[in-house]
């Protein structure tokens, strides 16, 4: 009887983060908070995603708010460490935003309207992915590594 033996390395753990957040100003305004400390605890850079997570934690807030239902972030690191991923998911999915590259740029004396192009500008790709019902997902990738 032949037995091969292979030895796998061991990959290298997994980095991801999850937490239900209320849909107001507060619970996105602590979206921006955790994804900075939890950032700065897997020793990534973090202003850009920051930024990012502030937009989408808000657009949760205002655009897919549900009563009594809470917005979801995710951050994880994927591709054994080369690109962030960020995800906000909130409850109202019938309430699709504009994808990539269609986001309208706001009057020029408006107070709103500016997150999904700074989402735009500050992420390397993002998207919009809808379900399970009610949910949709709008996610922002960074690449970590030139």
């Amino acid at each position: 009887m032949n037995l091969e033996i292979t030895r796998t390395e061991p990959s290298a753990p997994a980095r991801q983060f999850a937490v239900l957040l209320s849909p107001t100003r507060r619970g996105a305004r602590l979206a921006r908070l955790l994804a900075s400390a939890q950032l700065a605890s897997w020793g990534l850079p973090s202003e850009a995603a920051a930024q990012i997570v502030a937009e989408l934690a808000t657009n949760a807030t205002v655009h897919g708010r549900v009563q009594g239902r809470d917005f979801r972030l995710d951050l994880a690191v994927q591709d054994d460490g080369k690109r962030l991923r960020i995800e906000v998911t909130d409850t109202c999915g019938d309430r699709l935003p504009p994808g990539p590259g269609t986001p309208a740029a706001p009057a020029a004396d408006s107070e709103s309207g500016r997150g999904l192009l700074i989402v735009e500008a500050l992420a390397d790709r993002w998207g919009v992915a809808s379900g399970p019902v009610p949910r949709k997902t709008v996610w922002a990738e960074l690449d970590l590594v030139p």
